[in-house]
């Protein structure tokens, strides 16, 4: 399976993200403004500042509750900026499409990242040896409709050949339990790594379900990695629990998920 993208750095269980510098309004060209302005300006960048450090042992401390298993995307100004546009009630459609697809494909190149490859030896136009790397073959998508197939895209933008199966799953509206309607796989999906996508990890339930599923095909819970874009600690914990060898790769955990996300992106809100 051709992937072109660059091969980055993993995220490990213990890496912190880097802290969000402090930007303080320069004041030379209002030489008229008092002291308590600038008294003013200087604070409320200091409350940004331990708001988004709070925000960030948040995510620290969520990592190491949950062990090696949960990987956060290194979070940046860029992220933040998206998480928060998708959060807002008052975007727009065309927004909220636009940043969640951008925010998808972040995770999706992460997510390759935890793909096995190879080293390999290629020849440049000039002759010359180069020494880099391949992606294995043997990976394929499975998404969790409906919400989930908002992630297929993102996956083929960078792998345009890969095979993408899915489930379907609803709640049951007598017993509230996750049931399994539909499945469809490749045919050798035993054998391969798969990307399970699902933005919102709300419960956990739904996922649960689909691993079991993907489980009573022949894939082992180590040979799968779930995308998401969101996830409560109570739903990465479930999951953890039921399946600790299973790989979560999201950019945040919180405990209060956008669960209106598959409404808005497909316009059915």
């Amino acid at each position: 399976m051709p992937c072109h993208n660059q091969q980055l750095n993993s995220v490990s269980s213990g890496q912190e993200h880097p802290m969000k510098q402090v930007r303080f309004a320069n004041n030379s060209s209002s030489s008229g403004s008092s002291g308590s302005d600038s008294a003013a300006a200087v604070l409320s960048n200091c409350e940004a500042a331990d708001s988004t450090s709070s925000t960030q042992q948040q995510q620290l401390d969520s990592q190491e509750d949950l062990g090696p298993q949960l990987k956060l995307l290194p979070l940046n100004d860029q992220i933040r900026e998206l998480q928060t546009i998708i959060r807002d009630k008052t975007t727009s459609r065309g927004d909220f499409v636009f940043c969640a697809d951008r925010l998808i494909r972040l995770v999706v190149e992460e997510g390759l990242n935890q793909l096995p490859y190879s080293e390999c030896t290629v020849t440049t136009p000039t002759g010359y040896k180069y020494e880099g790397v391949k992606f294995e073959r043997g990976n394929c998508g499975v998404s969790i409709m409906r919400s989930g197939e908002a992630m297929e895209q993102g996956l083929r933008d960078c792998c345009r050949s890969i095979r993408i199966g899915k489930i379907l799953i609803q709640s049951d509206e007598e017993t509230q339990k996750a049931k399994v309607y539909y499945a469809k796989f490749p045919p050798d999906v035993y054998r391969r790594k798969v990307l399970l996508m699902y933005p919102i990890l709300s419960t956990g339930n739904t996922v649960i379900e689909a691993v079991k599923v993907l489980i009573e095909h022949g894939v082992q819970p180590k040979h799968i990695i779930l995308l998401s874009l969101f996830s409560t600690p109570h739903g990465a914990k479930s999951i953890i629990q039921e399946f600790p060898d299973i790989t979560i790769l999201t950019t945040e955990v919180h405990p209060v998920a956008p669960t209106h996300f598959g409404q808005r992106y497909f316009g059915t809100d």
